[in-house]
């Protein structure tokens, strides 16, 4: 069984350094982490995975935790990831001037063709020689066999050039 936990707290609350122990003592397992700083909040995704048993314990031990940190804490009992699903992995790179809505547009265009997302990251920040505001967002798609590689290529490329956005879409490989 697996635990999915996100963990959202002040930056100088430190509650990593709690919840990780927390988790050994329970006997679990800590199968992924990801942590980064959001402003002056830190939030902190954890997937682990024990017995039913352990679980529950982590849940009810999560509860008292945070209420005595101040965090906000979320949980959702998952199950294990489909193995075997054949899709080519893809990163996507895009950057332009920061402007309303280019995330969600470049998001909805995956889901229209039914582009699964397994990860994003973006960040906005002062261009340097110049004045503007640049966003710029890094993604980790799945992309299904029926869907034609160049013709999506193509057709990603100049859904950007009509947004004015640059984008690398380049398969990942290992």
């Amino acid at each position: 069984m697996q635990l999915s936990i996100t963990a959202l707290g002040n930056h100088n609350s430190h509650f990593i350094a709690e919840i990780l122990p927390l988790i050994r003592d329970c006997k679990c397992n800590v199968l992924e982490i990801r942590s980064s700083r959001l402003g002056q909040s830190t939030g902190s995704y954890l997937l682990i995975q024990g017995n039913w048993n352990q679980i529950a314990k982590v849940e009810s031990a999560l509860e008292s935790l945070q209420k005595r940190l101040e965090i906000k804490l979320l949980t959702l009992r998952t199950e294990a990831k489909e193995r075997g699903r054949e899709c080519v992995p893809y990163t996507l790179e895009t950057i332009s001037l920061d402007k309303e809505n280019i995330i969600e547009s470049i998001t909805s265009f995956l889901m229209d063709h039914n582009i699964e997302i397994e990860e994003i990251t973006g960040s906005s920040y002062q261009a340097p020689y110049a004045l503007s505001p640049v966003f710029s967002s890094k993604f980790v798609i799945l992309v299904p066999p029926q869907i034609h590689l160049l013709s999506l290529r193509e057709e990603f490329l100049d859904f950007c050039d009509h947004l004015n956005v640059d984008a690398i879409l380049e398969p990942i490989k290992r």
